[in-house]
């Protein structure tokens, strides 16, 4: 029986390589000033059209993915003869992971002799499409389901996750900085350096004046945290909210110091990720020396 990896588009990766890697998604849901729409890799609304939604101040919000939904799309997949590997967005920012576990246990009468494994990636944005590439190199790799299920429960909390942001709005309305450290940040050009916990929670981890000091950091946590640290030869995904000029520069950055990573690729934070941070973040990922610490 064959299988395949089933995500959702919060993981932040291009058409390109959802089909490099055959990993099929379903959209997310987001809102601009009311309206709803479903992130469909920017048919509907390009990235940059959404970007400049939100430079105007719009109003944006996300849904997760319902019950039917996941039902719909697990039904599709198994009636075309896979069983299904899915991952979720981290469940310490998202409940989709109760949404796809609820579905694939009622797709289990309709079909008692398939399997339908449901993983919390612990994982966010570009990180989580990091993830799902290397669960996708081991299937083509020719993994069978059940172990690559128990690897990647084993080996998720490895992709390591650094990122910062130099507008806070998007930070203060979903309440992840206060409005005092907001506008003392605005001020003061001080620069939230944050993390994804071991929990897959969004953490804060110090405040950095000046942006080219905290992209910075961004690379020297890869230094301390990175397999192998400078030696260090893995994947490495940069995401960026409209601001390619500063992921561009992180990437410079990591070029200089690790001299054997061969690539450093560079995506959009889409829609559903975007909808909460804003303009102005931009993220690092690579996997760690072990699984990442409760960082410090």
């Amino acid at each position: 029986m064959s299988y395949v990896i089933s995500t959702c588009t919060a993981c932040d990766l291009s058409k390109e390589v959802f089909e490099k890697y055959d990993i099929r998604y379903l959209g997310m849901h987001y809102f601009v000033d009311g309206k709803s729409y479903t992130d469909d890799l920017g048919k509907t609304m390009s990235i940059g059209e959404f970007y400049q939604h939100i430079r105007r101040g719009a109003d944006t919000s996300t849904s997760q993915v319902s019950v039917g939904e996941y039902i719909d799309h697990f039904r599709e997949l198994l009636l075309q003869g896979h069983d299904i590997l899915h991952t979720c967005l981290s469940s310490g920012i998202s409940n989709t992971v109760q949404s796809a576990t609820a579905a694939a246990g009622m797709l289990k009468a309709e079909f008692p002799n398939r399997k339908i494994y449901i993983v919390d990636s612990l994982c966010a944005s570009s990180g989580f499409g990091l993830f799902n590439v290397l669960l996708g190199q081991r299937r083509e790799a020719g993994e069978d389901i059940d172990s690559l299920y128990q690897w990647a429960k084993e080996h998720r909390k490895e992709v390591h996750h650094w990122f910062c942001s130099t507008d806070l709005t998007y930070y203060i309305k979903g309440g992840r900085v206060s409005k005092v450290s907001g506008i003392l940040g605005g001020i003061f050009e001080i620069c939230p350096l944050l993390c994804v916990s071991p929990e897959g929670k969004l953490k804060v981890i110090a405040k950095v004046r000046t942006k080219k000091k905290v992209l910075t950091a961004l690379v020297d946590k890869m230094e301390q945290h990175a397999d192998n640290g400078r030696k260090y030869d893995g994947p490495c995904y940069i995401s960026h909210s409209d601001c390619i000029e500063d992921a561009q520069f992180v990437k410079a950055l990591v070029k200089e110091r690790f001299k054997h990573v061969k690539d450093v690729s560079i995506f959009d934070i889409g829609t559903t990720i975007g909808a909460h941070t804003g303009t102005g973040t931009v993220a690092l990922y690579f996997t760690g020396k072990g699984e990442r610490e409760d960082a410090r």
